[in-house]
């Protein structure tokens, strides 16, 4: 395993997600099952931390971008500083959903329609910017995810209201058509990897590829299918389990989403104005952590005669004898530690 090549991939801001996410639903789950007593307030603390970390970056960045003008013209950047400024667009009309969700089981005196409106604006802002990162190949998988789920966020609301009487079952119809299209991509992988194992004309490093990518969708997906079921029949009232029990495959899935974030290089650079990968940053600024992930080091002469004296002398090679051919009186030099001794010499008489 490169350790190196995990690190110089790693995403922050998608482990950050995730992370955020599992522990929150811990939470949830052992608040649901009467575990803990705390508020929703102090249960949805990862999902406040996150949202957090989202602004104070932004602000950061933009402040950075107003004061330094220069960095306008640097390849790609103002397309990064636009798809950072979508982002957090989504992410405080998500913190306002969210906000009204405490709220309304704090107190419980309004609709649930009036709370899930900021996702009501969510989803059509999510497809405009969907189609904006399609123009300029940005990768908005938070977007997408909104976009497509507006009729199920439909359903939910009015469901809680109670203005449909439907069973959860069919309330998450459109829920099961997305799963359904992710069970066909963990298919497709599934089947590509047989083939690419059964072909002798694929290198081992793609098939190690193809591999990985089909047991990740797989244990992605396979389990958040199943938490999917347990949480439908548990709110139908048709099996018993626990919350802790229901949430377990989802935390499956969330690990799994964590350790794939060591292998997707990306994220934005202007989050806190940093303008270059993570990794890079991290080690310039904690040198010491450079001897650790095994970071080569572009060693230059020091221009200082005093310095260059400490420089510790290498002595050079052993020379080995030259041998001379007789025939053609070429001399042949053996490069040091590459010297082999000749074969004997073999004598064969021919048959009369």
């Amino acid at each position: 395993m490169n350790l190196r090549g995990l690190f110089q991939d790693f995403n922050p801001s998608k482990f950050l997600i995730y992370s955020c996410l599992l522990l929150f639903s811990v939470l949830l789950s052992l608040r649901l099952d009467g575990v803990i007593q705390w508020s929703y307030w102090a249960v949805f603390t990862p999902i406040w931390l996150w949202k957090l970390l989202v602004i104070v970056g932004a602000s950061v960045g933009t402040g950075v971008w107003a004061h330094n003008p220069q960095y306008r013209a640097e390849g790609e950047t103002c397309v990064e500083f636009k798809a950072m400024l979508i982002a957090v667009g989504l992410h405080v009309l998500l913190l306002m959903f969210e906000v009204l969700v405490c709220d309304r089981v704090a107190r419980g005196n309004y609709f649930w329609l009036l709370v899930f409106m900021p996702l009501f604006f969510v989803s059509p802002v999510s497809v405009a910017a969907c189609v904006w990162g399609f123009r300029h190949d940005r990768s908005l998988e938070l977007e997408v995810l909104c976009s497509v789920n507006i009729l199920q966020f439909i359903f939910i609301a009015l469901r809680l209201d109670r203005i449909i009487n439907w069973p959860w079952l069919v309330v998450c119809v459109p829920l099961w058509i997305l799963m359904s299209f992710l069970c066909l991509v963990v298919l497709y992988y599934i089947i590509w990897s047989v083939l690419f194992l059964r072909s002798i004309d694929i290198i081992a490093e793609q098939r190690r590829t193809h591999i990985t990518m089909a047991i990740s969708w797989m244990t992605i997906v396979v389990p958040l299918l199943t938490f999917e079921i347990l949480l439908v029949h548990k709110l139908d009232g048709h099996n018993s389990l626990s919350y802790v029990c229901v949430f377990v495959p989802l935390w499956l899935s969330l690990l799994t989403l964590m350790a794939t974030t060591f292998g997707q290089k990306g994220g934005n650079h202007w989050w806190f104005g940093i303008r270059k990968d993570f990794c890079h940053f991290l080690l310039e600024l904690l040198p010491f952590l450079r001897e650790y992930g095994n970071v080569s080091y572009d060693l230059q002469r020091s221009e200082d005669p005093e310095a260059a004296e400490d420089l510790p002398v290498h002595e050079p090679p052993p020379k080995i004898a030259p041998m001379f051919h007789k025939k053609s009186g070429v001399v042949i030099t053996q490069s040091p530690g590459k010297y082999f001794v000749p074969p004997p010499k073999l004598c064969i008489d021919m048959p009369d």
